[in-house]
C-alpha cells in the first residue's frame, strides 16, 4: 500500500513502456513491470511496510533487476 503514492504509478508505467519497447509481450511487459515496481517499492522502504517514494522506488530498479537477472 506504501507504493500508493505520488509518482509511483509513473515509474511503473515507464517501467512497462520501455519493457514493451524492448519487444516483450503486452502481457509480458505488464506482469514484470508489476513484479519488479513492487520488488523496487521493497528494497527502496527497507523496511517493510515503511512508507517510500516515487524517486526511491525509481532509484531501487537497476538493483532489483540485476538480482531478479541473476537468479
Amino acid at each position: 500500500s506504501w507504493l500508493a503514492t505520488a509518482g509511483s504509478g509513473d515509474v511503473l508505467a515507464g517501467l512497462a513502456g520501455s519493457l514493451l519497447a524492448a519487444g516483450l509481450a503486452p502481457l509480458d511487459a505488464a506482469s514484470a513491470a508489476a513484479y519488479l515496481h513492487g520488488l523496487a517499492g521493497r528494497e527502496a522502504a527497507g523496511v517493510p511496510g515503511a512508507p517510500t517514494t516515487a524517486l526511491a522506488v525509481a532509484g531501487a530498479l537497476p538493483a532489483v533487476w540485476r538480482a531478479v537477472r541473476a537468479g
